[in-house]
């Protein structure tokens, strides 16, 4: 059966009947919304279209042996990741809260350039979330015969389709690449070229995928039993700051004079530090003043958590009013803090919030 709307090409696709009785079935909703993993190559002229979905058994046969019964749905139009916006994240946020109490989990392919954002931003776009959104895409194509996406599709399937004493088994929002099933708001992106993309190096992975799936049951977030609450304001007045040796007086001014800007992130060095030069700190203190909330987030992506005031370089910081970001991902600090500006908050709230777990983005 095909559904159409003004924004989505709806297919309900079923297992063949079984005569036998069988336990009922997980029902997961896939959604695609653009990237690589949705194209497979036409044989007739050899170029990349969009995969189709009303023939998906036919492409993935392994799909009649996961236990689910299994819907798909294509948020249009289509983007290329690299597009993405929040307007973006909060259509599907909107989209998943709509029918979220007619299916068990949710699988989102997407584009990896901006999945670890996608993630993140859902997270706290969902609140009280219950249930699987599992993200994946792959670094080839469907049509390309050594695609990761296959697997990538089919153990997202099973994941979201799991459960434990009638329970979902991992009711949050992750991604999901070459094995690992990650925390969505801890993954980033680290390699362009090899099939395990996505990393998390500050937060273990939710999740092993070898002859058996094996999941590290003490770092996943239990399910909470509030009713799902959809957030649907952001507020994209924000900016990065990445230090370098050398940054100027006039690059910092110029970003903290943007006409609207409410909130930046500093990206520092190590633990937290930088510069501690007077002009440089003023230029940070003037902003704190004008009521700009900066949050301090490493660079180092192998893992680490900023302490202000461990080195010297950074008590400065501590001072003039910056905010610790603790272990955060940039990826999550973006919607983050585009999600608490958009909830409204004075710069104090957001400071403290930036400091709070509010759905596992931070060790404190």
């Amino acid at each position: 059966m095909v559904i159409y709307d003004s924004d989505t090409i709806f297919y309900i696709i079923s297992h063949p009947p079984i005569s036998s009785p069988m336990p009922s079935k997980s029902k997961i909703l896939i959604i695609y919304t653009g990237g690589t993993i949705g194209m497979m190559m036409n044989p007739g002229t050899g170029a990349l279209e969009p995969f189709p979905f009303k023939d998906i058994y036919t492409h993935l046969p392994m799909l009649h042996l996961v236990e689910a019964e299994v819907a798909f749905k294509e948020m249009l139009p289509l983007i290329d990741s690299s597009d993405t916006t929040p307007q973006f994240w909060i259509r599907l946020a909107t989209l998943i809260y709509d029918v979220y109490h007619d299916y068990d989990g949710f699988v989102v392919l997407h584009g990896t350039d901006t999945m670890a954002y996608t993630a993140s931003a859902l997270c706290y776009l969902l609140e009280n979330l219950s249930k699987p959104v599992i993200l994946t895409g792959s670094q080839l194509p469907l049509g390309v015969l050594r695609t990761d996406g296959r697997e990538n599709i089919l153990s997202s399937i099973e994941i979201a389709a799991c459960r434990k004493g009638g329970k979902p088994r991992v009711p949050e929002v992750c991604i999901y690449f070459e094995n690992s099933l990650l925390r969505g708001n801890r993954a980033y992106k680290d390699n362009a070229e090899h099939f395990n993309a996505f990393h998390s190096a500050n937060y273990p992975k939710l999740a092993k995928v070898g002859v058996h799936i094996r999941y590290n049951e003490p770092f996943i977030r239990p399910a909470t039993h509030q009713p799902l609450i959809l957030h649907t304001q952001m507020d994209e007045n924000i900016a990065i700051i990445k230090l370098y040796p050398g940054i100027t007086q006039q690059a910092m001014r110029a970003v903290f004079n943007t006409e609207g800007l409410r909130a930046a992130i500093l990206e520092t060095f190590g633990s937290g530090n930088a510069p501690s030069h007077p002009e440089f700190i003023q230029i940070l203190e003037d902003a704190v003043k004008k009521g700009i909330a900066i949050v301090n987030v490493t660079q180092c992506k192998g893992g680490g958590t900023v302490v202000i005031g461990r080195y010297g370089t950074s008590v400065l910081l501590k001072k003039i009013g910056i905010i610790s970001g603790h272990d955060i991902t940039t990826e999550a600090a973006v919607a983050k803090l585009m999600y608490l500006l958009g909830e409204g908050l004075s710069n104090e709230e957001v400071k403290y919030y930036m400091g709070v777990s509010l759905r596992g983005e931070i060790t404190v």
